[in-house]
This record gives C-alpha cells, sequence and structure tokens, in this order.
C-alpha cells in the first residue's frame, strides 16, 4: 500500500522486449553538462545485482519493487515508487528483485558532477545564508532512505523531462532543474531530520523549537507574530526560515499538522467536532473545508472509509 505521504514520479513506458540491451538492470543513459541521468529496468527476478557509482547519486523508484541495501551502511530493506535513496560517492548498492518477474522494475540514477554540487552549496551558503546560524546548507549522507514528498517529486519530473527530451538548450535549463533538485533534497532531508529528531534538537535548533511548540498547541490559535517572538527572530525572518529548511511557509506548516493530528483523531473514532476543536478550527465547516482541499474527501468520508477497510480486513 503507497503511504499517504509518499509522491510518485511520472512513469516512461517499458523498453519492448525486442529492443532490451539486458533483461537485468537494462540501463538507458541521458548525459547532461553536470550529471549523468539513467533510466533502469530489470525484468528478470533476481539477486544480489550491485551497483556501484562513483559520484554522489539520487536514485528515486518508477515502478516494482526491490529489496536492497547500501553495502557496509544499512540492513536490507524494501525500496518501492514513491521512495527515494541518495547514495554517496564510492557506496555500492547490493539489490534483490523478489517480483521482477510479474512487475518489472524500473528507477532512475541521477549522478551530479562533485565540481557542480560544491559550487552550488558554495553559492547557498554564501548569497543564501539560513536564519539559523547553527544550521547551514548541506547534504546528509546519514539521511539517505527519503518518501518524496510534492516539491521533491516536482523538482525530479521536472529533470527527468529536460534530460528525455530533444532540446538544443538542454543543458542550461537541466543546471537550473539540477540546482532545484538539490535544495528540494535538502529540504526534504531537514524535514525527516526535524520531524523524527524534534525533541531531542528543540534545546539546540529554534526551527525544531518551534515544531515541538506547534506540535504541542495545535488546538490553539497559532499567530505567526508570536511564533516569530518564540524563536527570536522577526516576522520575515521567520518565512525564510521556514521556507529554506522545509519548503513551505510556516502558515502551510500549521495547517499540514492540523490535518495530520485530525486524521490521527478521526482513527480514533472521534466526532467531527471533537476533532475540529482539538485541532484549532475555528468551527467544523472550516475543518471540513481545509480537509477536503489537502485530502480530497472530507473527515466523515475518510473517516468512514477507514472504517469500512477495517471491516474488510478484520
Amino acid at each position: 500500500m503507497i503511504r499517504e505521504d509518499k509522491h510518485l514520479l511520472y512513469t516512461p513506458e517499458l523498453t519492448g522486449h525486442e529492443q532490451l540491451q539486458n533483461i537485468i538492470e537494462n540501463k538507458t543513459t541521458f548525459t547532461l553538462n553536470n550529471c549523468e541521468f539513467s533510466l533502469y529496468e530489470t525484468h528478470k527476478k533476481t539477486e544480489d545485482v550491485k551497483l556501484k557509482f562513483n559520484d554522489l547519486t539520487f536514485t528515486a523508484m518508477l515502478r516494482g519493487k526491490k529489496h536492497m541495501k547500501l553495502e557496509n551502511k544499512s540492513e536490507y530493506f524494501d525500496y518501492f515508487p514513491g521512495e527515494t535513496v541518495l547514495v554517496s560517492p564510492g557506496e555500492t548498492m547490493v539489490i534483490d528483485f523478489p517480483e521482477a518477474d510479474e512487475t518489472p522494475s524500473q528507477c532512475i540514477a541521477l549522478s551530479f558532477s562533485p565540481d557542480f554540487v560544491e559550487e552550488s552549496l558554495h553559492y547557498l551558503n554564501t548569497k543564501l545564508m539560513k536564519v539559523d546560524e547553527s544550521t547551514c546548507w548541506r547534504i546528509s549522507s546519514e539521511e539517505f532512505y527519503l518518501f518524496n514528498s510534492l516539491p521533491l517529486a516536482s523538482a525530479t519530473n521536472n529533470l527527468m523531462r529536460i534530460a528525455m527530451e530533444d532540446n538544443m538548450n538542454k543543458d542550461i535549463m537541466a543546471d537550473l532543474a539540477l540546482k532545484e533538485l538539490l535544495v528540494r533534497l535538502m529540504q526534504t532531508q531537514a524535514g525527516k531530520l526535524i520531524e523524527n529528531d524534534y525533541k531531542t534538537l528543540k534545546t539546540s535548533n529554534r526551527l525544531a523549537f518551534i515544531i515541538d511548540y506547534i506540535k504541542n498547541n495545535l488546538h490553539q490559535k497559532l499567530s505567526i507574530e508570536h511564533l516569530a517572538k518564540l524563536a527570536f527572530v522577526s516576522k520575515s525572518n521567520f518565512f525564510k526560515l521556514f521556507k529554506y529548511e522545509l519548503g513551505t511557509s510556516p502558515n502551510e506548516y500549521i495547517l499540514q499538522q492540523r490535518i495530520k493530528r485530525a486524521k490521527e483523531l478521526l482513527k480514533e473514532n472521534q466526532s467531527i467536532k471533537e476533532v475540529a476543536f482539538a485541532t484549532g478550527f475555528s468551527d467544523t465547516n472550516h475543518l471540513i473545508k481545509t480537509f477536503k482541499t489537502f485530502e480530497g474527501i472530507t473527515p466523515k468520508n475518510y473517516q468512514r472509509n477507514l472504517f469500512s477497510e477495517y471491516k474488510i480486513v478484520s
């Protein structure tokens, strides 16, 4: 089952069997000025396939399933569409394809030029410095397994489109798209780190402190002015803090957290009125309207569907 917080990528047509060079990790490469973009397909169930990348490589699943690990770094895990794995220079992926006979796997691998990455990070850290002095723009080798956020998925799709089209200006367009992808990747990593560790980071990181405060006070009115004062920054810098770190505005983040909490309470079979009160909405109509905007369904129907699935499973 696809998790609600994973965003799928565009899936190109599979290569016809008569055109395949290999049925295991068949590789189609599109070379760009500052990266190598490759599309991999596997059409046969197999085990212990090893791929090693010399440069920082962004990989993302498009279809099918892999069971894999990063050699000397992680245990085995399942790798599905909607997920990204970042491979550090010199690391080796060890991959099984348990379902490729019935469902071929398809993924992308994008290897960055080291100079391009270094220059991009230098520019960001000198021209677009973060509000929180304790943090900087950096790519984490530890936050390597990610669920695609919507901005990350959109940036990836844009780069895929540019790489695969026939356009004499594609290198210029690809460089701009690569910079966006790097920023979205770092924001997704930062978001995962903050979400997972905000309780332990809140004493040393002002964004983690604010995240902790928001999560503990969703039932109350949360004004940006008050939150900015708690973070000891101006209102304009408070917006930058969220935009640079998480790629979203504080207002949007607060709404996301209210809806996330509302879904948890709906799973506990609380009434719409109780949920609206507990998540800081002015009334049930406000909750219903906002919930439908985010989820495409009313809270009542969301709850009804949950319990219908539960009965089927039971």
